[in-house]
C-alpha cells in the first residue's frame, strides 16, 4: 500500500511519502515514491508514485531518457504543470496498455512543481491519464491510503499555512496512517519547494529508528490524550439535550 500527500500553499509546495511497497508476513519491501526532476533556475518537478511498481519505474525511466535525449516532448519542454501531467499520464497509459487491461498494472502519480514564473501547482494523474488539481477549499492531494491522514489536513491546512507548519502537518497525517495501516511505513520522505526559487533545496528522509520520528509520534499521542481529557463531559442530565419525546420515549 501507499500513502503520499502533496500540499499547495501560497509560499510553495510540500510533498510527503512513505516507502513501503510490500508488507507480507515474511517480507517487507521499500522503494522511494518521491522523485525529482528539473533544471535549476528554470523549472522543478516532484513526482509521487503509487500503484504497480513496474509501471511506475518504467514511466520514471522514460521521463529521464526523454530529458537526457532531448526528446521533442519532455519535462524540459512542457509549458506548464497541466501539460506535464498530460505527458506523464500518456506515458503511464501506454505502459499499462502493453500488458493488457486490468487493475494490476495501474499506476497513479502526483505531479507538482513550477515552470518559470508560472504559479506552482500540483495535480493528481489517474491511471487512465486524466488529472485533477487542488482548489482553495482543498489545497492538498493524497495518493493511496488517504482516509486515516485526511482529518488532520482538513483541520489545519489552508492556502495561507506556512511551509513548515504544512510539513509538520503532513508528518502527523503520515503517522496517523502508519498507526492504522501497517502496509504504510518508513522511510518517510519530505520535500519543500519555496515559490519562485526554482530550486529543490529541502528534502529529508526519516527511517523507522529516526529520533525525530519517534519524538513526533510520542508528542502527538500525548497531546491527543491531553486534548481528550480536557473535553467537557457529556451532560446526561440536561433536559434540553433529551431525545425528542422525552427520556422514556423509546419505551412507549
Amino acid at each position: 500500500m501507499t500513502y503520499c500527500v502533496a500540499i499547495a500553499l501560497e509560499e510553495g509546495l510540500v510533498f510527503t511519502s512513505d516507502s513501503r511497497t510490500n508488507a507480507g508476513v515474511d517480507r517487507v519491501s521499500t522503494y522511494s515514491k518521491m522523485h525529482t526532476f528539473g533544471k535549476d533556475g528554470d523549472r522543478q518537478f516532484v513526482l509521487l508514485t503509487s500503484g504497480n511498481l513496474a509501471t511506475t519505474q518504467a514511466v520514471l525511466d522514460r521521463l529521464r531518457r526523454d530529458m537526457a535525449g532531448d526528446a521533442k516532448i519532455s519535462l524540459l519542454s512542457v509549458g506548464d504543470i497541466a501539460e506535464a501531467a498530460d505527458y506523464v499520464g500518456s506515458l503511464s497509459a501506454k505502459q499499462q496498455a502493453k500488458h493488457g487491461s486490468g487493475s494490476g498494472y495501474e499506476a497513479s502519480f502526483v505531479v507538482g512543481g513550477q515552470i518559470g514564473r508560472n504559479k506552482p501547482a500540483i495535480v493528481f494523474v489517474y491511471p487512465e491519464g486524466n488529472h485533477i488539481t487542488t482548489s482553495a477549499d482543498t489545497p492538498y492531494l493524497q495518493v493511496g491510503e488517504s482516509k486515516y491522514g485526511k482529518p488532520i489536513l482538513d483541520r489545519i491546512i489552508t492556502p495561507e499555512t506556512s511551509l513548515e507548519t504544512a510539513a509538520l502537518c503532513s508528518l502527523v497525517s503520515m503517522d496517523s496512517t502508519m498507526r492504522s495501516n501497517v502496509t504504510v511505513g518508513p522511510p518517510i520522505e519530505v520535500s519543500l519547494y519555496r515559490r519562485d526559487s526554482l530550486l529543490l533545496e529541502h528534502r529529508i528522509r526519516l527511517d523507522d529508528d529516526s529520533p525525530y520520528l519517534r519524538e513526533l509520534r510520542k508528542g502527538w499521542d500525548e497531546r491527543l490524550k491531553e486534548a481528550f481529557r480536557s473535553l467537557p463531559p457529556i451532560a446526561w442530565a440536561r433536559a434540553t439535550e433529551q431525545p425528542s419525546g422525552g427520556q422514556n420515549a423509546a419505551y412507549r
